[in-house]
C-alpha cells in the first residue's frame, strides 16, 4: 500500500503530481535542487487549493491538513521512508540517467520509483537504477490537477505488484489510467505530437498561417486548442525532444522534427514559458509570430 509519495522536480509537472497526492490524503515530499522553486511549487499548490476551495470542490480544513502534508528539501534523502518516488524532472534521458542513479543509494530495498517522461524508454531508465522490476512508467498530463488521464507503462522488468501497486494509487488519485507498451512515446505523444509537427510543416510549407491553422483545427475538427497554440503550452522545447525520440526510435522519416521547429527552438521561442513561442504573449492577447 502506498502511503509516503516522494516527487523530485518542483516545476510544474512535479508540483501538480505533489499537489494531487496530498490531496487524496497521502504524504508528500518535494526535492528540487533550486530551494526557491520549492518555495514557488508549495505557494502554486496552496493557491491551486484556493481555487477549489473557491469552486466548493475543497474545504478550508481539507486544504490545511493538505498542505500540513507536503514537505520539500534540496537533498534527495529525503526520500529514505518513501513508498514510492516520481520523478518529474525535464523531458531529458540524460538528466533523468542522472537523477535516479543519484536517487537510489537513498531509498529503502522495497521503495518503487516511476518516471513522469512523456517519451523515453521505460526500461532504458529502469536499468539506470537498482530495481528494474520495481520502476514503472507513469506519464500523467499537463495540468495534472485537470487533467484526467495517467498513462501506466511497464518496462521489460516491471513486475506485476508494482504495476498493481501503480494502477491502484492512480485510481486512489482520481484519474483513469491508459495502459501503455513501452514504444516510443506511448500512446498519447505516438498520436499527439505527429500531428502538432504537422501543423508546424503546414506553417512552414506557407499552406496556412498561425491562426489560420489554429482556426481551423479548433473549428473543423472541433479541438479545444489549436495544434501550435498547443505546442506553444507544452513547449516547444519539449515537442521537439518527443519528435526526436519519435525519429531516433522508430526510424521512420514520417517523424522528422519540421525544421521550422527547430529553428524556434534555437531561437530561444520555447511558447508560453518564456512569452513567445508560435505566438507573442508580452501584450494584452496572444499575438501570431509568423
Amino acid at each position: 500500500m502506498i502511503e509516503k509519495v516522494g516527487v523530485i522536480g518542483a516545476g510544474q509537472m512535479g508540483s501538480g503530481i505533489a499537489q494531487v497526492c496530498a490531496a487524496a490524503g497521502l504524504s508528500v515530499v518535494i526535492s528540487d535542487i533550486n530551494a526557491e522553486q520549492l518555495s514557488k511549487s508549495v505557494a502554486g499548490i496552496a493557491k491551486n487549493y484556493d481555487r477549489q476551495i473557491a469552486k466548493g470542490k475543497m474545504s478550508d480544513a481539507e486544504k490545511d491538513a493538505a498542505l500540513a502534508r507536503i514537505g520539500t528539501s534540496t537533498e534527495l534523502s529525503i526520500f529514505k521512508d518513501s513508498d514510492l518516488v516520481i520523478e518529474a524532472a525535464t523531458e531529458s534521458e540524460d538528466v533523468k540517467r542522472l537523477i535516479l542513479k543519484a536517487l537510489v543509494p537513498n531509498l529503502s530495498p522495497t521503495a518503487m520509483v516511476a518516471t513522469n517522461t512523456s517519451s523515453i524508454s521505460i526500461t532504458r531508465l529502469a536499468a539506470a537504477t537498482d530495481r528494474p522490476e520495481k520502476f514503472i512508467g507513469m506519464h500523467f498530463m499537463n495540468p495534472v490537477p485537470v487533467m484526467q488521464l495517467v498513462e501506466i507503462i511497464r518496462g521489460i522488468a516491471t513486475d506485476d505488484p508494482t504495476f498493481q501497486a501503480i494502477k491502484a494509487l492512480t485510481l486512489r488519485l482520481g484519474k483513469t489510467a491508459a495502459i501503455a507498451e513501452d514504444f516510443p512515446a506511448f500512446i498519447v505523444n505516438r498520436i499527439l505530437l505527429p500531428m502538432i509537427n504537422e501543423a508546424v510543416y503546414t506553417l512552414y510549407e506557407g499552406v496556412g498561417g498561425v491562426e489560420a491553422i489554429d482556426t481551423a483545427m479548433k473549428l473543423g475538427a472541433n479541438h479545444p486548442m489549436g495544434p501550435l497554440e498547443l505546442a506553444d503550452f507544452i513547449g516547444l522545447d519539449t515537442c521537439l525532444s518527443i519528435m526526436q525520440v519519435l525519429y531516433e526510435g522508430l526510424a521512420d522519416s514520417k517523424y522528422r522534427p519540421c525544421p521550422l521547429m527547430v529553428k524556434y527552438v534555437e531561437a530561444g521561442w520555447l511558447g508560453r514559458k518564456v512569452g513567445r513561442g508560435f505566438y507573442d504573449y508580452s501584450g494584452p492577447t496572444p499575438r501570431p509570430t509568423r
